[in-house]
């Protein structure tokens, strides 16, 4: 994997640290305040829910639309570990609770990527619209299933039902600003990491012209598997720090529509631009909070913004470019000289 070594690199690390710390001051000093802080969490949330999408269907070439069924079931497995495994509550100190947040992290992440790699092994042999079509079905079944799963639970001396048609509710509120913003820039270098690696390459080419991938002895289904696995992982652990952001979860999260929205913010970012998958998160998660005051009506003046955008940038925001320091730099010169 390319090593993050150049002054691109650096300038971004300082601009992320400065960033931070600008946003950890004002919210110290009540210029932001909690709402704002939340929205800001949610927006590298669903960053890193469009980049591992964007690894799929825009590096890979594949048709996923079946993303947030990966995503609630981390939220589900981080869910029921901190709350009935780990019994973590408001009351438990933070220091004590972390730990055990993390492994349920881990845990949302792993069980995910299982997931992915037992739907992706049979259906990614297959064309991509068989690939949509079972990734549908998956967000169905998801859906099913933790909508029958419940477990009763004695609370100070009386039984209350957890899960099922209810959602699970009572998370501890453990997602913060810092701790989101540490995975977000972990899963920008991991994806970037794997994109420009060897393993990426045969992803792209893939992408490019799959008959042509597979004469030149690249394993078609090894590569889509992986790919697919990996975001899946991603979306896993973004459905861990969801639910622990939001303090509960229903099974309709993992429907059809919460499928879409990520894949609008694929598109409208650019199919295979990581940078582009970033801005279209962090925008459309403002803009559908600014326009909360209006109610429904927001979501008419959210598709006319859409389609607007679509029809005069039908290849997204950035098309397939990088922010520079994404880029590895011999690959910068490389584009120079062409």
């Amino acid at each position: 994997m390319k090593k993050l070594t150049n002054k691109a690199v650096l300038f971004a690390i300082l601009g992320l640290v400065v960033v931070y710390g600008i946003v950890t001051i004002l919210h110290q000093n009540h210029i932001l305040n909690d709402y704002i802080m939340r929205i800001i969490i949610l927006m590298m949330i669903n960053a890193i829910l469009a980049v591992s999408l964007n690894l799929i269907n825009g590096f890979t070439g594949l048709f996923s639309v079946g993303h947030a069924g990966f995503m609630i079931t981390g939220g589900y497995v981080a869910g029921f570990i901190t709350t009935l495994v780990f019994k973590v509550t408001a009351e438990t100190p933070y220091y004590q609770a972390l730990p055990m947040f993390v492994i349920a992290i881990l845990a949302a992440g792993a069980v995910s990527a299982l997931v992915g790699f037992l739907i992706g092994l049979p259906v990614l042999r297959l064309s991509d619209d068989y690939l949509a079509i079972v990734t549908i079905g998956f967000g169905e079944i998801i859906r099913v299933i933790f909508n029958f799963i419940s477990f009763k639970v004695d609370k100070g001396g009386w039984v209350q039902d957890v899960g099922g048609p209810r959602g699970l509710s009572g998370i501890p509120l453990l997602s913060n600003f810092t701790l989101v913003m540490i995975v977000f820039v972990l899963t920008i270098i991991i994806i970037r990491n794997f994109i420009y690696s060897r393993h990426g390459r045969a992803c792209i080419a893939i992408r490019e012209n799959e008959v042509a991938a597979h004469l030149m002895g690249i394993n078609i289904t090894k590569y889509k598997v992986m790919a697919f696995v990996l975001g899946s992982t991603f979306a896993g652990v973004a459905g861990a720090l969801l639910a622990h952001i939001i303090q509960m979860l229903h099974p309709t999260m993992g429907g059809f529509m919460k499928s879409v929205e990520y894949l609008i913010m694929v598109y409208l970012g650019g199919m295979g631009s990581i940078s582009g998958s970033v801005i279209a998160a962090f925008g459309l998660t403002a803009v559908s909070e600014f326009l909360r005051p209006i109610g429904e009506l927001r979501m008419v003046l959210y598709g006319v913004l859409l389609i607007i955008l679509m029809l005069k940038m039908p290849a997204g925001l950035m098309g397939r470019k990088e922010f520079p320091f994404l880029v590895p730099l011999k690959e910068r010169q490389i584009h120079a000289k062409n």
